[in-house]
């Protein structure tokens, strides 16, 4: 008996025809600032109802829209689209946990997957997975991305993304080697290449693009500096792809002689959802790809535009292995309402502006840990470090401790710290100063990719 020759990769994704959906560098410029909201709309549907169809496939979709009274039929169109329930990562862990190890949401029948973990920031690490299709147009959008804000071919890209099981440094990786010419240095945390190794590779190889989350790209500033590196000349970085959260880009700029930055957003279901352009004028929804909703964080029903809520995603192009329909990510941002600068066809986000699991209700106002980044930003006598202990007091109130590194911790800045995160904040808190350093092994920033900025010490 012959046996059947195993399918590979390659197999399963047409690269031109990959790129005729998904354009990139002047060709998706030209698409997109063409196209109408009308057609970019009937390819919404299309892709839609053919998502919606691989949905009822999947145990754990069948599953999850039955118990919601939803037939086969019952979704006809991108107007019933908030009639499927949302759901989140708890909903993934349960499904992991009754259905081990992978769960029963992922559809995957045979052929070539690609396996990883989330990095664990709001708890256990999630299992990942992606077929070729879905992985690939996943690296393109990141690729997209970059070359639209203005990545060359001549440009030398370090990353401090995390790998091991991790999805962020391995997708990240792909993207820029399969769909840019650029060099790419994957050193990754600051675990997996020493900081002061990392600041040395970057002067050897003349490093001129710095990808990853701002709060370990800014530490590397000043391991660069102590090394006697300055940063814009023996390291001449012009142009930082990162995370920028609600901080002022510019301390980031400034930390790296005046490189410009970008911002961006995604999570590791979904792969990149919307990055800023070349003009910065918020973060571009790749709608072609990604459907983005913002919702009421306790009803779940959609916001008025311009509203704060939590980002409900659903990806039109992960249709073959874990498809994701309505996936909460808790993160909260808004849509922007004024005009585009670029004559792009697709929305806009503000971007990150805190998680809503991770918000502390203090005296009925409600407060982000992440917000306090862009409080504390551009104080000389501060690092920028930070992280918050929230305890429960023995009458049942919550108090939340905001420890902040400052350049000289004994001196007397408390009080004046303290009124300025309770004007920023709306609300008092506790400031204890602790030296330059003193939080990294609380927030994980030389191991973790998204440092830890909540420490909950109530149900200890």
């Amino acid at each position: 008996m012959t046996e059947t020759c195993p399918t590979t990769w390659y197999d399963h994704v047409d690269a031109r025809a990959l790129l005729e959906a998904y354009p990139i560098g002047e060709a998706f410029v030209q698409r997109y600032t063409r196209m109408s909201r009308d057609e970019l709309r009937a390819r919404q549907e299309a892709d839609f109802l053919k998502l919606v169809a691989r949905g009822w496939e999947v145990p754990f979709y069948r599953r999850h829209w039955s118990a919601c009274g939803i037939e086969p039929g019952d979704i006809r169109s991108l107007e019933d689209l908030p009639k499927l329930p949302s759901f989140d990562k708890s909903d993934l862990m349960a499904s992991i946990a009754e259905h081990p190890p992978l769960g029963d949401f992922h559809g995957r029948n045979r052929g070539p997957v690609v396996l990883h973990t989330t990095s664990g920031t709001t708890g256990k690490p999630q299992v990942l997975l992606f077929g070729p299709w879905g992985r690939e147009v996943g690296n393109l959008l990141v690729a997209r991305m970059a070359r639209w804000q203005g990545l060359r071919a001549d440009d030398v890209v370090h990353s401090v993304y995390g790998h091991g099981m991790i999805n962020g440094g391995h997708y990240i990786r792909e993207a820029y080697t399969r769909f840019t010419e650029a060099l790419f240095l994957s050193a990754g945390t600051g675990i997996e290449t020493r900081s002061a190794s990392q600041v040395q590779l970057m002067a050897d190889f003349r490093a001129t693009v710095l990808v990853g989350f701002v709060d370990y790209v800014r530490k590397l500033a000043e391991v660069a500096r102590e090394a006697g590196l300055e940063p814009g000349r023996d390291i001449p970085v012009r142009m930082i792809i990162g995370h920028l959260g609600t901080e002022d880009r510019a301390a980031t700029e400034a930390a790296w002689g005046g490189a410009k930055a970008y911002d961006w957003y995604g999570v590791g279901d979904t792969g990149c959802i919307a990055g800023e352009g070349p003009e910065r004028d918020g973060l571009y929804v790749w709608e072609d790809a990604q459907l983005v909703e913002i919702c009421e964080v306790d009803t779940g029903a959609p916001v008025a535009r311009g509203q704060k809520g939590d980002m409900v995603v659903t990806c039109l192009y992960k249709r073959d292995v874990a498809p994701v329909i309505r996936f909460n990510t808790h993160d909260v941002s808004a849509f922007r309402t004024d005009a585009n600068a670029t004559g792009m066809v697709f929305d806009r986000i503000e971007g990150f502006l805190g998680r809503s699991d991770n918000m502390v209700k203090l005296k009925g106002i409600n407060v982000f840990p992440h917000a306090i980044g862009a409080i504390i930003e551009n104080r000389p006598e501060l690092t920028g470090e930070y992280v918050c202990r929230l305890a429960r007091d023995s009458s049942g109130a919550d108090r939340m401790t905001v420890l902040l590194e400052h350049r000289d911790p004994r001196a007397e800045a408390k009080p004046p710290l303290a009124a300025l995160l309770r004007q920023g904040l709306g609300v008092e808190v506790e400031v204890e100063l602790v030296e330059p350093g003193a939080t990294a092994q609380l927030t994980q920033i030389e191991v973790r990719q998204k440092p830890i900025r909540l420490i909950d010490e109530r149900r200890r």
